[in-house]
């Protein structure tokens, strides 16, 4: 083992890896068997898994995350997992949930779960939020918390770790009971103790466990009511220019395949839905669409909460590029098409005769609003 404060070159946590006993996913090095990612891996049924712990418990680790669309995300719940994971029988996995959340806590590995559903996820308010997360500190006294190190979660992280003046680790890409690995610069990762505040990147712990949590449903603090920060005037959320984003971070894209041949329409349709626009290679090969739209091993791995696949037949570099999707939507003429595998719901249907009828409810939609 290198001593604390040494380095380490960095092992890729999207390698293939195997699932240990305890649920953490074990990188081989040189290794190519495994699973690539455990983001559309279901949960195997709750009824079927034994109970982590009963208790009692003495002491607590505490998660944080901002609920989206009434659930926890695939990073939140790497996160609970890799709680759940390390938390010995004493230490109860408590999570807070900023926002409504409808979740079975106890699938996830979860023994009590804190929603403050009244959250407003268009306020701009992380100084509250801090102070919401001191008056948890102050009930609980977590041996430790664990955020992702992503957007919201992560900016709060940060705040709140400053704000307790707790130690912060940023960027762990694995972790144990007695060693973090963070990403460092030059190819190579550092080594350390683990903190009182961690901020977990992607692939970490695989969401889906081999044991279950006591789901508890618990009395999140009360929202402080604290006045805005000095010079701050909230505006609001704006919705800026998808096509400005970049598809690594959109959190909707509208693909295009080979079947798509009506490249206006599809961007009128794109422009009424919001949503940022991509391509498969062979639409990209054909010069209907710039290589900077392709999606697939070739070309851009996404992540969104919404891909829907027009005319894609969904070759295997394409689907290693959606893999970290949430959900997929998939229009082909071919029910049997690859991609109706990776797809969360498949429209047999021509792409531009769905195209037309999809412009046309979003327009009257808005006609009607």
């Amino acid at each position: 083992m290198r001593p604390v404060g040494s380095s380490a070159r960095r092992i890729d946590p999207r390698r293939p890896a195997s699932i240990g006993p305890s649920g953490l996913r074990r990188i081989v090095l040189g290794g190519s068997e495994g699973e690539r990612s455990a983001a559309t891996l279901a949960p195997a049924p709750t009824a079927s898994k034994p109970l982590r712990s009963a208790g009692p418990f003495a002491r607590c680790v505490l998660v944080v995350a901002h609920a989206d669309r009434g659930a926890l995300d695939d990073h939140a719940r790497e996160v609970v997992a890799a709680a759940a994971v390390l938390a010995e029988p004493d230490c109860e996995v408590v999570v807070a949930v900023l926002g409504a959340c409808q979740d079975d806590a106890a699938t996830w590995g979860i023994d009590r779960m804190l929603v403050h559903s009244a959250f407003d996820p268009e306020a701009y308010q992380p100084d509250v939020a801090v102070c919401w997360m001191l008056e948890l500190q102050r009930l609980f006294n977590p041996a430790q918390w664990l955020l992702a190190d992503r957007g919201a979660d992560g900016d709060l992280g940060r705040r709140f770790s400053v704000a307790a003046g707790l130690s912060v680790a940023c960027h762990v890409v694995e972790l144990s009971r007695a060693r973090l690995r963070v990403r460092a610069a030059g190819g190579f990762d550092a080594l350390a103790r683990p903190t009182a505040v961690m901020l977990l990147e992607r692939g970490v712990a695989r969401a889906a466990l081999p044991f279950v949590g006591l789901g508890r449903q618990g009395t999140p603090p009360a929202w402080p009511q604290t006045p805005p920060a000095a010079g701050v005037d909230d505006l609001g959320l704006q919705a800026g220019d998808p096509e400005l984003q970049s598809l690594e971070e959109a959190d909707l894209i509208l693909a295009a395949g080979n079947g798509v041949t009506d490249v206006a329409l599809f961007n009128a349709l794109a422009s009424a839905l919001g949503a940022a626009t991509g391509a498969s290679r062979v639409a990209v090969d054909d010069g209907r669409f710039p290589r900077a739209k392709q999606i697939g091993a070739t070309g851009k791995t996404v992540s969104a909460s919404g891909y829907l696949a027009l005319g894609i037949s969904g070759a295997m570099q394409h689907l290693q590029g959606i893999k970290d999707c949430r959900h997929v939507i998939a229009v082909n003429r071919d029910a049997a098409a690859p991609i109706a595998r990776r797809a969360a719901l498949t429209v047999v249907e021509d792409s531009g005769t769905l195209m037309r009828a999809l412009l046309d409810q979003v327009r009257q939609q808005r006609g009607r609003a």
